[in-house]
């Protein structure tokens, strides 16, 4: 943790070095991220409810999956660069040096600019809950900040599990986002709209659903997919600490056979 907010801390640094810049950045960032919620304002105009869902319900999906995502890629979106590293060799001057890899690769060029995605998923999320009209208890209480840290750690865990498969496919960085960007855009949507084994896909291989479809089930008293146990909703921060768990086995076995590029 040390290592990676030192490293952090000097791309920071460079960053408001250009204060303009990161302004106008982060600016894009937040404008480009919201046409996706854009599109779904669009289908709204034509229909009244979109998978059963109304539109104020799509928005509580769509801003904790951005700002749980938001999460992940702020923090460890630079793992995605693995692949080139691997393939033009520069992953050597890292191994070199007295700090771990893996904190090397996350900080690597931090972007700050990403806060952008997190201000846009939060501004929808904060609409969605003024707009809905939520029995709350203490435990839908408890849920909401559990879900968002337990869905940013999946998601990261996805992160660094593709930069793990770099190191056998090198340079996959867009297989990697089919997992990361793709699964964002995937739970924004509600599951009825999507097949059942795609469902059971990202419930039980890649465990997706357990960002934002189950636990917000149970805060929008929804039914269960693929008709779940109750229970399945609180379930989230268990999914995460096996994901990451995984994920790190997965990076240490990919670190353990980098052999180099030779000479």
């Amino acid at each position: 943790m040390r290592t990676y907010g030192l490293i952090a801390a000097m791309w920071i640094r460079s960053t408001m070095a250009y204060r303009t810049s990161f302004v106008l950045t982060t600016f894009t960032n937040f404008a480009v991220t919201g046409l996706d919620f854009v599109a779904i304002l669009l289908m709204f105009s034509r229909v009244d409810a979109l998978g059963g869902f109304s539109l104020p319900e799509i928005a509580f999906l769509y801003g904790l999956s951005s700002v749980a995502f938001g999460l992940a890629d702020l923090l460890l979106g630079s793992m995605e660069r693995l692949g080139r590293r691997v393939r033009d060799g520069t992953l050597d001057t890292l191994l070199v040096r007295p700090a771990p890899v893996l904190a090397q690769v996350a900080a690597d060029r931090f972007a700050l600019r990403r806060l952008g995605r997190v201000t846009q998923g939060s501004l929808v999320l904060g609409w969605a809950l003024v707009s809905l009209d939520i029995d709350w208890t203490v435990p839908k209480l408890l849920l909401m900040p559990l879900m968002v840290a337990a869905g940013g750690a999946i998601f990261c865990s996805v992160f660094v599990a593709g930069a793990a498969f770099q190191f056998a496919a090198q340079d996959a960085s867009e297989v990697q986002n089919a997992f990361t960007y793709g699964g964002t855009t995937l739970l924004q949507y509600p599951p009825a709209v999507f097949g059942q084994d795609l469902v059971r896909g990202v419930t039980f291989v890649l465990p997706l659903a357990f960002v934002n479809w189950l636990p917000a089930s149970y805060v929008l008293g929804r039914p269960y997919p693929l008709e779940l146990p109750g229970w399945v909703a609180f379930a989230s921060p268990a999914v995460a600490a096996v994901c990451c768990a995984l994920a790190g086995a997965a990076w240490r076995a990919g670190l353990r056979s980098y052999r180099s590029t030779g000479s």
